[in-house]
């Protein structure tokens, strides 16, 4: 078990350590230093997650040559992100297919490490997993890649100037967002940076912030988790329709207190710092409809992927077949953004099937609108839109529909087939 008094006494010296860089440091060593806090304190902490709580000293806990093996992979792993430096550098302004190398090198490295791992286990022979994952690669390289991918279409845009090496890397390994988001641009990152100040992100209000995220991710969660899938369905014993309804709901319930809760103390302790971060949730559970659903739910994620999938991609078939097939370009892209996002979250079939639901939510509403539209004219179609009752059950019906697709995401072959079993036995 990993010591939790001690990460908590590593996280407070990062946050002291960030601040005094951020506001004291001379202009020159600002970034540089701010990259090497960030580095090292993402060295400790996976450290720490490895420290047996029992022995006073981690180094005897963990033994020398295992830490030694873990500042080399961190070290490893730097090479690898600052690799992405050197191509976005000289890539990202040049013209036809070459600054695609440097949009697709961090998802080159989060497939290789996520997907690939045959490629470069014999590379580590000799390295428990364990050693491997907290260390130099699934840690923060998800969200990592598509940060880092999305800085190279800021500076072809010219949205962002070039950055430099420690600016890059500080951007990378900014700790309190590596490993689970939000999804901060590197142009919204940068702009709170340079004019990072307590006024910006007051203390108070950021420790509250922590401490509401902690008691959804440490309280909240573990509790509605009682009452998921996991909860009810392994028992071995017969399960009725009402039982699914409650693990339905109530997983759902722990995704949002899991994740959300994760995110508020990612952004309150990037505010201690004097950083904001991008918000990731604003409450989903009152979305009307699928679509809006995802402007509510990861909107780091849902701004990532409309930007670098379904802009593109919807485009590009409408520039190809023309204005008259529009909405089935739109269900294209649709379709194509939910494969990408399920296929992130998993390559089993289950993860796709998920994503697929979503899409089909979506492109379900986009006519649906449309039709609405026709039928009541723009000043019906806006009193029905405005009805709150409308709005009420569409909620409802909205919260059902996510519920249910959430079975999917959280459930194996293996496990949902146990779950049918369990079903078909309570009939």
């Amino acid at each position: 078990m990993p010591n939790l008094p001690l990460i908590l006494l590593a996280l407070i010296a990062y946050v002291g350590c960030a601040r005094l860089v951020l506001w004291s440091a001379d202009r020159k060593l600002r970034l540089p230093l701010f990259a090497f806090v960030n580095i090292a304190g993402f060295a400790l902490l996976t450290l720490l997650t490895r420290y047996d709580e029992w022995l006073p000293d981690p180094i005897l806990s963990l033994g020398v040559h295992a830490v030694l093996r873990h500042l080399l992979l961190i070290a490893a792993y730097v090479l690898a992100i600052a690799i992405g430096y050197f191509l976005l550098r000289q890539l990202a302004k040049r013209q036809g297919i070459l600054p695609w190398l440097a949009f697709f090198y961090p998802i080159l490295l989060l497939i290789v490490f996520r997907y690939l791992s045959f490629l470069w286990e014999p590379l580590v022979k000799g390295i428990s997993w364990d050693d491997w994952v907290l260390t130099a690669t699934i840690v923060g390289i998800s969200y990592m890649a598509f940060r880092l991918s999305y800085l190279v279409l800021e500076i072809r845009n010219e949205v962002v100037e070039m950055p430099s090496l420690s600016e890059y890397l500080g951007y990378a390994f900014f700790l309190p967002t590596i490993v689970i988001g939000p999804i901060s641009p590197f142009a919204f990152h940068q702009s709170s940076l340079n004019s990072s100040s307590e006024d910006a992100t007051p203390m108070g209000r950021s420790l509250v912030r922590i401490c509401v995220g902690a008691a959804k991710f440490f309280f909240l969660a573990n509790l509605a988790n009682q009452l998921s899938y996991n909860g009810i369905f392994l028992d071995g014993k017969p399960h009725g329709l009402m039982d699914l309804a409650v693990a339905s709901i109530f997983y759902y319930l722990y995704l949002f207190c899991n994740f959300a809760g994760f995110c508020d103390m990612a952004i309150g302790v990037a505010a201690l710092i004097g950083i904001r971060v991008k918000e990731n949730f604003d409450n989903p559970f009152a979305a009307r409809n699928v679509k809006e659903f995802w402007n509510r739910w990861h909107i780091t994620l849902s701004e990532y992927v409309r930007d670098v999938v379904f802009t593109p991609v919807s485009m590009g078939l409408i520039r190809r077949f023309g204005v008259r097939y529009t909405n089935i370009s739109i269900s294209i892209a649709i379709i194509a953004v939910f494969l990408v996002i399920g296929v992130w979250h998993g390559l089993a079939l289950h993860y796709i099937l998920f994503g697929l639901v979503h899409a089909a939510g979506i492109i379900a509403n986009h006519y649906f609108t449309i039709w609405m539209k026709a039928k009541l004219g723009t000043a019906r179609y806006k009193a029905y839109n405005e009805n709150r009752y409308i709005n009420a059950a569409a909620m409802v019906l909205t919260f059902v529909y996510v519920a249910a697709s959430f079975a999917l995401f959280a459930n194996s072959n293996k496990m949902l087939g146990l779950i049918a079993r369990a079903l078909i036995a309570g009939f």
